[in-house]
């Protein structure tokens, strides 16, 4: 499906095994994230197997990603009012969509979670650029660094949030990122939330990502959408 995101048209594929409601997984990166990390592929194995209940995966481009992927407010509140709504009509979704993304995508999707509350039932969050100038001060070259700074910052001192839901993350155990991961990962707790960390052999890359789909991918959607 087409849809009209910031003045620019994006085509929205929109994957299931069956038709009818169902669940939701929207991924930011999407096109990349099924061509990369064979995403699509493992949804269907994961569902073929009886390990998730069935459910559809809609494959979301990043159109200008260093700007709508950075804290924006204009892009939380089109994936909210705009977006999700328009698959919704389309699909008839059940529930509240569970949202992934990585690195910057993941940054994103906190985001729209904490400015918009209630939007997802789960976020599964890799290797999120939630940057802070005490690990990531080599990052201030970043055209929209200081507006993830700041975000960042607002995250780590609220003490509390009224849409704690559960989010995975998963970093590289050697990865740069994985020290501003564990410092989100405890803010989100301490707010209630159900955040886990899981470090992982992989890289900063889509070929880390796709081998941390299982389990733990797996682990949080059949939490969220008991069979």
């Amino acid at each position: 499906m087409r849809l009209r995101v910031l003045g620019i048209d994006v085509d929205v594929r929109v994957w299931s095994l069956t038709d009818g409601p169902l669940p939701l997984l929207i991924a930011h990166d999407g096109p990349e994230y099924d061509e990369r990390a064979a995403l699509t592929r493992y949804a269907a194995a994961a569902i073929e197997r009886g390990a998730v209940a069935p459910f559809r995966v809609a494959l979301l481009p990043p159109g200008d990603r260093d700007q709508w992927y950075s804290a924006s407010a204009a892009y939380s509140r089109t994936l909210h009012g705009r977006v999700l709504p328009a698959l919704r009509d389309a699909f008839g979704l059940v529930g509240a969509p569970v949202g992934m993304g990585a690195s910057l995508g993941a940054l994103a999707l906190l985001h729209a979670q904490r400015r918009f509350p209630r939007t997802f039932a789960a976020l599964f969050l890799q290797s999120g650029s939630f940057f802070v100038p005490r690990f990531d001060r080599h990052e201030s070259g970043f055209v929209r660094y200081g507006r993830i700074v700041r975000f960042v910052r607002a995250v780590h001192r609220e003490p509390a949030h009224p849409d704690p839901v559960r989010v995975t993350l998963t970093c590289g155990a050697e990865e740069e990122n994985v020290h501003n991961n564990r410092v989100m990962t405890q803010a989100l707790a301490g707010q209630g939330y159900g955040a886990v960390l899981h470090e992982v052999s992989g890289m900063h890359d889509f070929d880390g990502w796709r081998d941390a789909l299982e389990p733990h991918l797996t682990d949080l959607l059949a939490a969220v959408w008991p069979r």
